[in-house]
Formats: structure tokens, sequence, C-alpha cells
């Protein structure tokens, strides 16, 4: 574990450098996996804040406004119900066995797109395996995508040395400020009113999420999501998966 946060901080400061080197003046740090503090502050390069700690309200888009001009998804992975993809999950597997945005299944990253969208800031970088930019194209077709390894299966990968992963996620994150500058990479591509549609694992898993307001049911086990506003969704969303935790285990 120890050794994953510090090849994940480096990857970090990599996009950091490459936004400051193409003129960024802010850069918020989102920590938001596990139990969201799995970088160490005092390593982060200036002039990067950090966000740290659980229970956060927008959880992985945390911060958010549209006083940002990118969002930067680092260190990302597939959906749990696409291709075999290193470390897949949408959220919560325990619970929640695939998720469809406008029909079409997404990761985490169409769902957080849904936050981007509200704000008006495009998702500029993404970095992971070809499975997760290829799920991207849906909803982000002009970001700047860094494959930094070649997923076997859920819990293997050929990975890139670290060294030439950073790099390219650098010149990566360098490229994709200058197009944001230049209006050359758009805001989520989402057609509203949109629907999120959950699929979980058990019946009673969906019976629960129905006790989020705006949870409709769809079949034994999903339920569904709609919306005029993405950000609505998606706190919807997050409320959903808080709910159906204790059914899940955790």
């Amino acid at each position: 574990y120890d050794a994953g946060c510090a090849l994940m901080l480096a990857e970090v400061n990599a996009a950091v450098d490459g936004a400051v080197a193409a003129g960024a003046e802010q850069v918020m740090v989102n920590d938001s996996h596990g139990a969201m503090f799995n970088l160490d502050p005092a390593g982060l390069r200036r002039p990067a804040t950090y966000l740290s700690g659980r229970h956060k309200p927008d959880y992985m888009m945390q911060g958010l406004d549209e006083s940002f001009d990118a969002v930067f998804l680092v260190g990302y992975h597939g959906s749990i119900s696409g291709e075999p993809s290193a470390l897949s999950h949408t959220y919560n597997p325990e619970v929640i066995s695939g998720v469809r945005l406008g029909g079409k299944y997404v990761g985490e990253s169409g769902i957080n797109a849904l936050v981007a969208h509200s704000y008006g800031v495009p998702i500029a970088l993404v970095t992971g395996d070809a499975v997760t930019l290829r799920e991207c194209e849906s909803f982000a077709p002009d970001c700047v995508g860094v494959v930094t390894k070649e997923s076997i299966t859920r819990f293997s990968a050929a990975n890139l040395h670290p060294g030439e992963a950073c790099g390219l996620i650098e010149e990566g994150a360098r490229k994709a400020v200058e197009a944001v500058s230049a209006g050359q990479i758009a805001t989520p591509r989402i057609e509203f009113p949109a629907q999120l549609d959950v699929e979980c694992h058990t019946a009673d898993m969906a019976e629960l999420a129905c006790w989020v307001k705006g949870v409709e049911r769809l079949a034994t086990r999903s339920v569904r999501i709609r919306g005029e506003n993405g950000l609505a969704m998606f706190r919807s969303f997050v409320a959903l998966t808080y709910i159906t935790r204790q059914a899940g285990g955790r």
C-alpha cells in the first residue's frame, strides 16, 4: 500500500507540474478513494492544495465549481460492467454491478462528468488504462488521454515504468491546459434531461436505494435517477451509494 501511495503521489505531481508549465495558477487535488487520505501532503508540488478525508458531500468531485477551468482524472480505472480493467469498480463494488448514463455503461469517470457538466468545466485529462480512456470517449471525446498500463485482468496489469508514466502524464497535462486555453476541449457531452440507471447485486439493495428522493424502481435489481441538472443527479447517486452500504456489508 505504501509503495502504491508513493507511485500515485508521483503521478499527481506530474499532472501538477504539467498544468503549471502550461500556465495553471491554482491546482486542487482531491484525494477520493478509500479513506481518502492516501497522499503525503508534504510531498505535493506547489501550488497544489490538498482536499482529503471521508464523507465529502460531493465525493470525488468535492470542491469543484464554475471558477475552475479544467478537470483532470488521474489514475482512473474502468467500470465494473466493462472490459477487464485493473481495479475496476463503480463506487461500491459490493452493491453496484453496473451504471448506465443515457443508456451507455459508464464508470466513475462518467458519473463524475455529471458534476463537471453542471459547472461548465471540461474534463481535459484522463490517465489510466486503455479501457478507461475508451469509456470516456462518449462524454469527453476531446480530452487528452494518457495510457499508463495495459490491464490483463481486474487484478493484474502490465505497467509502464513509473518514470515513463510520469513523463507522459506531465506532457499530457501540459497539452490539456493548452487545449483548454485554446478552446479546443468542450464541457462533457451529456444530453438533458438525462437518466442514470443503477444496477444492484440484489433486490433489497435496489429497495434501499429507492429511499433516496428522486430514485425510482426500474426492475427487480435496478433503479433510475432522472434529472435536468447533473449536480442534483450526482448527489442523488452519492446518497444512494451511502444508504446501500449496509446492505453491501460496508
